[in-house]
């Protein structure tokens, strides 16, 4: 494995996936060759300030097997030398894997058109915007498209490192190494990079403000325009305007985003049986969760809790 240093980089989003497949290759049998690489082949300033040296000369690294490239604010404006060494070079690896904003740069080569793909949400605009051949996911923290892996921002790349090491060797041992780097191995690719409480904004507002924390606080509760617009004191018509102006999203799609949420935990760290979960979570019905959950997840809530149940969650 090879990851490519520049100046800015983002020092986690280098050492984080790094530690997840050193950790993989103290496992008997299993072996990551991990090598890093600069344009010249001396140190780089990463954004906190830690200087990283690398191992060698991008033009004296060996072909990878899978070649990872990571994001920072060097990834900023135009990097025609590296750009063009990714695109002589990366068609080589048989993974191409990027962190966060490192995306930029591969797009910036050419390697991301026609594929769909992901970055820091605050990145995913402009990379729609000035790629407009990528096909920009911004919900994800990672994605898999054929041989390309890109993840969202910073500890997302862990995610996908131990996504990868369990496609590699297994589940067992992703599971070890998140053990002991104390990270969850429970977070699918296409869980959304934000919360429902993240995800939308904070409403100015006081009554607002507080119609959101309620919303959390009782998913199973009559959550429909006209109730919460009474619990804010105004006008079905007038609270609907308002929430969405000030919290980017509307109150249906906010009420399905905190429901699917509290399901979710509810099927990790608990042994309680669907039917209850889907009640408790302000679904009418086991199938409406089933269906909120295939169509945002592209998973059924059973299958979800086979793969992220929490080992301590009771039965």
């Amino acid at each position: 494995m090879l990851v490519v240093l520049f100046d800015g980089v983002q020092g986690l989003d280098v050492t984080g996936p790094m530690e997840v497949f050193a950790g993989a290759s103290r496992a008997p049998g299993v072996s990551y060759d991990l090598r890093t690489a600069s344009l010249d082949g001396g140190p780089v300033r990463s954004t906190s300030g830690l200087a990283l040296v690398p191992d060698s000369r991008l033009a004296d690294a060996p072909a990878p097997h899978t070649l990872l490239v990571p994001g920072g604010h060097g990834t900023r404006g135009s990097h025609p030398e590296l750009t063009g060494w990714l695109r002589e070079h990366a068609p080589r690896a048989e993974r191409l894997v990027s962190v966060c904003t490192g995306a930029l740069l591969l797009a910036e080569a050419g390697l991301l058109d026609g594929h769909r793909v992901t970055t820091h949400w605050n990145y995913c605009e402009r990379l729609a915007r000035d790629h407009p051949a990528v096909q920009v996911d911004p919900e994800p923290i990672f994605v898999r498209d054929g041989r390309l892996a890109t993840s969202a921002g910073v500890t997302a790349g862990i995610d996908l490192a131990l996504a990868l090491v369990e496609e590699d060797h297994g589940r067992d041992l992703a599971l070890t190494i998140a053990r002991h780097l104390v990270v969850f191995l429970r977070r699918p690719g296409n869980q959304a990079q934000f919360s429902a409480q993240l995800s939308a904004q904070t409403a100015r507002r006081e009554p607002l403000r507080e119609v959101q924390h309620w919303i959390t606080q009782h998913p199973d509760a009559d959550l429909g325009v006209d109730a919460l617009a009474a619990r804010a004191r105004l006008s079905p018509r007038h609270f609907a305007r308002a929430f969405r102006e000030e919290t980017g999203t509307t109150p249906g799609r906010y009420v399905e985003r905190v429901r699917l949420e509290h399901a979710r935990r509810l099927l990790e760290d608990t042994g309680d049986g669907v039917e209850r979960i889907a009640r408790a979570s302000g679904y009418r019905t086991p199938e409406a969760m089933r269906r909120a959950f295939v169509k945002t997840l592209a998973t059924a809530p059973a299958e979800y809790r086979r793969r992220f149940r929490t080992p301590a969650a009771g039965t």
